[in-house]
């Protein structure tokens, strides 16, 4: 039956009030200060909304969806729009949730052309009677950071087989600072002949970066920051603690990735990241067992399922054993890369979906590890979780495990960049924006 005259009018007053009042209820939150994650993964798309208070990061909203398989190549977008509909998706989860809209927004990036090392550089300073000021810091800073880009560049080069690439900077963070030997944690006003500065910095393919930032303008988002994925994570457990001791190796096995880093006394001594991940150890099930990577999947997530018989279970083990041995392996090569480190921190602590698989767990607590790799003893292994995340509060219960690490991290990176960019202007908050931005 088709409605009234009087019926459609009513209709339309009831929408038009419920949109005002919708309206009205979103400007009452209008200054909120809002910030909004995506981890956009091989499998996962993750969206997080937080709210800044009182120097805390509060997530008021949570939301997921599934990536298909030609969205993501090892981390990097290779179908724009199938990746935009999917953080559609999950953006709407997370602002239905919040009953706010976040417009800010911080991307991850991941992939093996990510590429994050750490570089020192020793300045001889012609006047060392002279206390270092903030332009002189700006000088050794810019020099750091053009050897880093120059290797990445040829890093990428020589990968890809493209001398013309070009790369980006994604994040860059202080090490340490010696005057003289001396460790310093802010140069400024100090006297002294070298200088020897450690920065941390990532660079990215321009391609991959112009993905991102074409995902958040399809979102009507403003793009704070991108982020390397495995210095996120890092960020996730240190933190606004300038003086943290904090020392691990940090793993996020995603699904088409594994993002390394390397933390000592709460610095990024680098970060490594190989193209095995959980659709790696799916992709050998299907094969070995001839399924479909839907009916593969399945079972990885099965495989310590009372009702799952024996001998399939005994066939999916071995297809996760042969890769799991060539993942350990890649583990093994990342690690040994880390040249500039003396010793390797004997934790290693995990993240990510794909490490929510129990065998790799059971692989890394039996590992003997190859006595070229600096272990003074052998690792512990953990996962990280949410409550190790500091000064990130989930208030929905749904970022309620490892697989969300990534994501906050994302919303510390955001915080550091927004509070960053807000700073003063005296010497020493200067330095500290150079160092830390």
């Amino acid at each position: 039956m088709r409605q009234s005259v009087a019926s459609k009018s009513q209709a339309l007053y009831n929408n038009s009030y419920m949109a005002l009042k919708d309206m009205l209820k979103k400007s009452d939150k209008d200054n909120r200060e809002l910030l909004v994650s995506l981890d956009i993964g091989t499998e996962v798309v993750k969206a997080l909304i937080a709210e800044v208070k009182d120097d805390e990061l509060k997530i008021i909203g949570v939301g997921r969806k599934q990536q298909e398989m030609g969205d993501m190549h090892t981390g990097a977008i290779a179908d724009i729009a199938g990746v935009v509909a999917n953080c559609e998706d999950a953006l709407s989860e997370a602002e239905d949730q919040a009953g706010v809209q976040g417009k800010r927004v911080v991307i991850g990036i991941a992939g093996e052309l990510v590429k994050g090392v750490t570089n020192t550089i020793r300045y001889r300073r012609p006047q060392p009677n002279k206390p270092l000021d903030v332009a002189e810091m700006e000088f050794i800073i810019e020099k750091v950071q053009e050897r880093a880009q120059g290797k990445a560049q040829a890093q990428i080069a020589l990968e890809t087989g493209n001398a013309d690439v070009e790369v980006k900077l994604v994040n860059s963070a202080l090490v340490s600072i010696h005057i003289d030997g001396y460790k310093v944690s802010n140069p400024i006003g100090f006297q002294g002949r070298d200088v020897a500065v450690q920065i941390y910095t990532a660079f990215a393919p321009m391609v991959h970066i112009g993905a991102l930032e074409k995902v958040a303008d399809e979102l009507a988002l403003d793009l704070v920051a991108v982020a390397a994925e495995p210095f996120a994570v890092s960020r996730s457990v240190l933190g606004s603690d300038t003086d943290s001791n904090f020392t691990a190796i940090l793993a996020d096995i995603g699904g088409g990735t594994t993002d390394i880093a390397v933390v000592n006394d709460g610095g990024v001594e680098g970060t490594k990241m190989f193209g095995i991940g959980g659709r790696s150890f799916t992709r050998t099930i299907a094969s070995d067992l001839d399924l479909s990577f839907k009916d593969a999947e399945k079972l990885k997530l099965n495989i310590d399922h009372d009702k799952l018989k024996p001998a399939v279970k005994k066939k999916v083990d071995a297809a996760i054993d042969k890769t799991l041995e060539v993942w350990l392996s890649g583990v093994e090569l990342a690690l040994g890369d880390f040249d500039n480190v003396d010793y390797l921190p004997n934790r290693i602590l995990l993240c990510g979906g794909g490490s929510s698989l129990k065998k790799i767990t059971e692989a890394l607590k039996e590992r003997q590890w190859p006595e070229d790799l600096p272990f003074t003893k052998k690792p512990v292994i953990q996962y990280i979780n949410p409550s190790d995340v500091t000064g990130i509060v989930d208030e929905t219960g749904d970022a309620s495990d490892h697989t969300f690490v990534t994501a906050m991290g994302l919303l510390r990176v955001g915080y550091d960049t927004i509070i960053g960019s807000q700073g003063g202007n005296s010497l020493v908050e200067k330095v500290n924006r150079l160092l830390k931005i």
